[in-house]
């Protein structure tokens, strides 16, 4: 795609969430680093969709709930 393999080394650690969601991360950075290398190809990473966040984050638990959506069972004797 950038046709960079040559020239440049990636070390990452990633911590937390799935396999997908780590990937989905190494990718962002990856695309974000290339970016401040070369600021050019900007378009080619924009076009494949490299540069978006996955904005999604766990919804947080409710007071008197189980947790973020699911209630407590309703008895209603």
């Amino acid at each position: 795609m950038v046709n960079k393999k040559n020239e440049l080394d990636v070390f990452a650690k990633v911590e937390g969430g799935g396999i997908t969601g780590q990937a989905g991360a190494l990718q962002h950075g990856i695309a974000r680093a290339l970016l401040q290398y070369d600021p050019t190809l900007r378009s080619i990473l924009k076009k494949e969709g490299l540069l978006t966040r996955d904005a999604r984050m766990k919804e947080r638990k409710k007071y008197g709930q189980k947790g973020a959506r699911a209630r407590f069972q309703f008895s209603k004797r």
